[in-house]
């Protein structure tokens, strides 16, 4: 079993709030986030394949990747990564390459619990509540727990 995320998007404002707790140490859990080939492995929903043209997690570095899903329909993402602190956080930008005026701004925050475990914690602000909507409207949480379900074989190995 995994554990479940929580999304929220409050009414009114332009920002998706999502946690999510890991049977691993913040220290595998970042790293899962960190290294280009294990988030290949796991971001995304089940069915997508995933092509790293770059991805440097650290401040200042960037990122664009596209996903594939079984139809051969392509997805392109990418952005800025504005602070990188090791087992702590990420601040980053996200951008949909099909959707270019709506770039969103999200942090990530990596919190040890008891037992060496972790607790994510992710904010995105988006322009307006209307993009913010889209994002909710596009099977954003389904993908999201998809991708975590992968995600906690990775750091269990």
């Amino acid at each position: 079993m995994t554990n479940p995320v929580h999304i929220t998007a409050p009414d009114g404002l332009p920002v998706i709030e999502m946690t999510r707790e890991f049977e691993a140490p913040v220290s595998e859990v970042y790293r899962a986030h960190r290294d280009p080939e294990l988030v290949a492995r796991w971001l995304g929903p089940d069915g997508f394949t995933m092509a790293v043209e770059t991805y440097d997690v650290r401040t200042g570095g960037r990122y664009r990747y596209t996903h594939r899903d079984p139809e051969g329909n392509e997805y392109t993402f990418n952005g800025v990564f504005h602070v990188a602190r090791e087992d702590e956080l990420i601040v980053q930008t996200f951008e949909f390459e099909a959707v270019p005026d709506v770039v969103s701004l999200e942090t990530l925050r990596f919190e040890p619990l008891e037992g060496g475990r972790t607790l994510l914690r992710a904010h995105s602000t988006y322009p307006n509540v209307e993009s913010r909507d889209a994002m909710v409207g596009s099977g954003m949480e389904k993908g999201v727990t998809q991708g975590y379900a992968r995600l906690d074989a990775i750091v269990a190995a």
